[in-house]
């Protein structure tokens, strides 16, 4: 499993109703609501076997009210 952090920018207003909906998709190993530029920082383990941006745009960008997303692949935990 690899390690990828995906920052997500919401629709105004709609913060808790995205954070919930990834909530409920059990996708996520940790999720935070962030102040800046982005609404939402999101953890979650991508299968090995699995591409990573599909894997993303399956199971979270179908999610309505997400804006934008970035995300940043990890290579190594120190």
């Amino acid at each position: 499993m690899r390690p990828v952090f995906i920052n997500v920018r919401c629709k105004p207003g709609t913060s808790y109703k995205v954070a919930e909906a990834i909530a409920l998709r059990e996708i996520h190993s940790e999720l935070y609501s962030t102040s800046g530029p982005f609404d939402l920082l999101l953890k979650l383990y991508v299968p090995d076997d699995e591409d990573t941006g599909k894997f993303i745009n399956d199971h979270l960008l179908d999610i309505p009210d997400i804006e934008r997303t970035e995300t940043t692949l990890t290579f190594k935990a120190f």
